[in-house]
């Protein structure tokens, strides 16, 4: 919130206490299970150790997180650019089937990405079926995507973060009874997860803001 409003008379350590004492600071609620445990069989090697990012689509991330509703577990597919952290794509279903969760995730993500992204890039999940079925990898073959599992789940720490952030730092605080108000949360807060949360990584933009700074820049060098 600082680095959005960027105060010019305050300085952040202050305008945090501020808040603190007006009663602006919510309280963090923890009463979610663990994601789903990827140790096991690779499937694919894992693409991304001492790999090092200089630019958006690179490298994309993706996992499957569970939400409970009532009695009711429902499942959050995510995939998102590890560079610019903007979710690229996502699904919400009852179902852990892949046509309920990374293949429509994906194809989200294409489409975000017009359908045209660059050869080679490295799409790493964990090893879940979801991840190795035949349609799904038939989808990243077309597109030419190199595939990557890890074994560890702090292997896939971006995707495992994503989970957190869109789970504990805006899904909590909304009403959620049903799948249909799942579905309408999860594309509002990813909304303002993409428009509106800046990262300090990111030079305090927003992932949206921040991959078309560097968008503008990439042509600017390419017209030179």
């Amino acid at each position: 919130m600082y680095y959005m409003i960027n105060p010019v008379t305050i300085g952040r350590d202050k305008f945090e206490k501020i808040c603190k004492d007006l009663g602006f600071v919510i309280e963090r609620k923890t009463k979610y299970i663990r994601t789903t445990d990827s140790t096991g069989v690779t499937k694919f090697d894992n693409l991304t150790i001492d790999l090092v990012l200089t630019d958006i689509d690179q490298l994309y991330s993706s996992d499957i997180t569970y939400y409970k509703v009532g009695n009711v577990f429902y499942y959050i597919t995510f995939i998102l650019d590890c560079f610019s952290r903007r979710i690229l794509g996502f699904s919400v279903s009852s179902r852990l089937f892949t046509e309920y969760t990374s293949l429509p995730a994906l194809k989200m993500a294409l489409k975000n990405k017009g359908n045209k992204v660059k050869e080679d890039i490295i799409f790493h999940s964990d090893g879940g079926g979801q991840y190795f079925d035949k349609e799904f990898l038939a989808l990243t073959k077309k597109h030419k995507f190199k595939n990557s599992m890890c074994e560890y789940a702090w292997e896939n720490g971006k995707a495992e973060r994503i989970n957190g952030v869109i789970k504990n730092n805006y899904l909590i605080y909304r009403k959620i009874e049903t799948l249909a108000d799942l579905v309408k949360e999860v594309d509002h807060s990813v909304a303002l997860y993409n428009e509106e949360k800046p990262h300090k990584n990111l030079k305090y933009m927003t992932p949206n803001k921040y991959e078309k700074h560097l968008l503008s820049l990439n042509s600017q060098q390419s017209r030179r």
